[in-house]
């Protein structure tokens, strides 16, 4: 098994949601005095990356049109560029918005859809020579957090892979760098909690691709589930705390590092930034 978080030290990514509807803070953010002060906190919290997003993915999101996109995220990620020495990644499916995000001082693209929905995309991100996470999903914003495409076979975590990995090499055949991808296997998107779980379970097939992993498990609706599961009751899942989700988010990422996953996109950086260095540092003296 791929050993990758041995030689790095854990990246992690801090969510940072400028929309009114994100399933766990819409709204908190949406203001840029508001963003751009929680980006600090996540900064000083210990996160290596600035997730910015402007469109929600939750289930039932409607599709933001780019040029209120761009509304909500360009002066956010333009004060956070100018205000520290900061990387900064753009999460969106439009190349549109990509691309003023990297004019206005992001450096990575992250594109749930894999670059499936914007044929510009991948262009882009050939030219500008950044960094992208390309994650799996099916279907469309509206749809890719719903179960409307949550079908498998008998092996999910192989039909997951095998549609990732074509992503990969068309991205790959339109000029982007197999140095500039990593791959993220897309907990909670087109897959019911107990696909997302096996993806979990199986995360070294990710990692023995050879590109580097992101996982982004925390607060969802997964993660409340094995909360509520572990409880011992007949407990609704809607009923376990941000604080419980992120207790057993915490658990899972030091779990997928033990495993060769090396980002991770997280709601409270600073407990998975002490929990994951803890792993670290304990899987550098082995």
């Amino acid at each position: 098994m791929t050993r990758a978080g041995t030689a790095e030290r854990p990246r992690i990514f801090g969510i940072l949601n400028v929309t009114p509807d994100s399933f766990s803070d819409g709204g908190n953010f949406f203001s840029v005095r508001d963003a751009v002060a929680r980006a600090m906190q996540l900064l000083a919290d210990g996160a290596d990356v600035i997730d910015v997003g402007g469109e929600s993915t939750r289930p039932g999101a409607s599709a933001v049109p780019a040029e209120e996109e761009m509304r909500r995220v360009i002066p956010v990620i333009s004060e956070i560029a100018s205000s520290a020495h900061a990387r900064i990644s753009i999460d969106t499916v439009k190349a549109e918005v990509a691309r003023a995000a990297l004019d206005a001082g992001a450096t990575m693209i992250n594109d749930v859809s894999g670059m499936r929905l914007d044929p510009d995309m991948a262009t882009l991100a050939a030219e500008s020579k950044c960094e992208v996470i390309l994650m799996h999903s099916r279907g469309s914003v509206a749809e890719m957090a719903t179960y409307d495409f949550a079908t498998y076979g008998n092996d999910p975590v192989g039909e997951i892979l095998g549609e990732l990995t074509t992503r990969v090499h068309a991205v790959e055949k339109l000029g982007v760098n197999r140095s500039c991808i990593t791959i993220d296997p897309g907990i909670g998107f087109s897959k019911r909690s107990e696909h997302s779980a096996l993806v979990l379970k199986e995360i070294h097939r990710f990692v023995e691709t050879g590109y580097p992993v992101c996982l982004g498990v925390s607060r969802k609706r997964v993660v409340a589930e094995m909360v509520a599961r572990e409880s011992g009751t007949a407990r609704d899942p809607k009923s376990v705390s941000n604080d419980e989700r992120d207790r057993k988010t915490v658990e899972l990422n030091v779990a997928a590092f033990k495993s060769g996953v090396t980002s991770f996109r997280v709601h409270d950086v600073k407990a998975n930034r002490a929990a994951l260095d803890a792993a670290w540092i304990a899987a550098k003296d082995q």
